[in-house]
């Protein structure tokens, strides 16, 4: 077998936002937020249900969903894999929106339902061990969550270093299934009989997927900057390192293209002209080299020129030297 990756945006929506399958998405809120009892979730309601996509990427895998338990409360779940920056600051934002709107224009405020925020990264956001992290706002003197709509709850996939052997719980085997899936090749007797991860597994074998959504998995996948704040993220962290580097310790070596020329412009020319270029520069080489890059890969995949030209902003006659090259 080879199973989707769960991370990539379109193998994440495709599991767990299937209003066929909504069990899946219930037994994973159901553990993630260790709900059970009167809280615990029975039904759920997709507001953006996934569909086959009709756009060559996904640039935003976010989840809104109303969830039926006693309290009928709202939840928001959204898988980042690559670090874009204030990730924190984007899941206030959307829990604000998702808050705002249960509130329907002239009821009473009494009316708004709690909202909880699930982020699921691979990459680490927090300085605490634990690879799940639950935030609440608490009141400074009596420690009582006195101001209780909000919830967040993030997870961070690379601090989660369970093996096979090691799995208890079932908010473990879903985080390993997140994590490991894409490198399975086989079912683990772990996961045996329980219908949430059958089904989960089934939709993740690519092999029952049609040619759009693979199509489409592929293009994600080998687009591995594909937002231009990633970029700039990158070059911005790049080019403070290697000034710092630049003028305390001299240049030992670049980390990516945005240091070398922040360290050399910094001592040549010095620390604010070698940030100005250099993250110009940096970010213009970047993107032209990444959808070169991506041109390469996708026409060893197959795709004609002018779908590459269509996602890539790439000229025909730049994908054509691409060819000869």
């Amino acid at each position: 077998m080879q199973f989707a990756d769960p991370k990539n945006d379109l193998a994440f929506k495709k599991i767990f936002g299937d209003d066929k399958h909504k069990n899946i998405l219930i037994s994973f809120l159901n553990a993630i937020l260790n709900f059970t009892h009167e809280k615990t979730i029975v039904d759920i309601t997709l507001l953006n249900p996934y569909q086959v996509p009709k756009i060559p990427e996904l640039k935003e895998t976010i989840l809104d969903i109303k969830a039926t338990n006693q309290n009928g409360e709202d939840f928001i779940v959204e898988m980042q894999k690559k670090d874009l920056g204030n990730f924190t600051k984007r899941s206030l934002y959307y829990t604000s929106k998702a808050y705002i709107s249960t509130l329907e224009k002239g009821k009473d405020y009494t009316r708004l339902k709690k909202v909880y925020f699930i982020g699921i990264v691979n990459f680490n956001i927090f300085k605490n061990k634990s690879y799940i992290s639950r935030h609440l706002i608490i009141n400074q003197e009596t420690a009582t969550q006195d101001l209780d709509d909000f919830e967040f709850t993030f997870i961070e996939l690379p601090k989660f270093t369970k093996d096979l052997s090691q799995l208890e719980s079932v908010l473990d085997k879903w985080i390993y299934f997140l994590k490991n899936a894409q490198d399975l090749s086989m079912v683990p007797s772990q996961y045996n009989n329980i219908q949430a991860f059958d089904e989960a597994f089934s939709i993740a074998t690519q092999t029952q997927w049609n040619a759009k959504e693979l199509e489409v998995y592929d293009y994600i996948s080998l687009k591995e900057f594909d937002e231009i704040n990633a970029l700039r993220t990158a070059e911005r962290k790049g080019v403070a390192i290697g000034i710092e580097q630049g003028i305390e310790q001299g240049i030992e070596q670049g980390i990516e293209q945005g240091i070398e020329q922040g360290i050399e412009q910094g001592i040549e020319q010095g620390i604010e002209q070698g940030i100005e270029q250099g993250i110009e520069q940096g970010i213009e080489q970047g993107k032209h080299k990444e959808k070169l890059g991506i041109a390469k890969k996708s026409l060893a995949k197959g795709l004609d020129i002018e779908t590459i030209s269509e996602l890539t902003g790439l000229s025909l006659d730049e994908i054509k030297k691409v060819i000869v090259s």
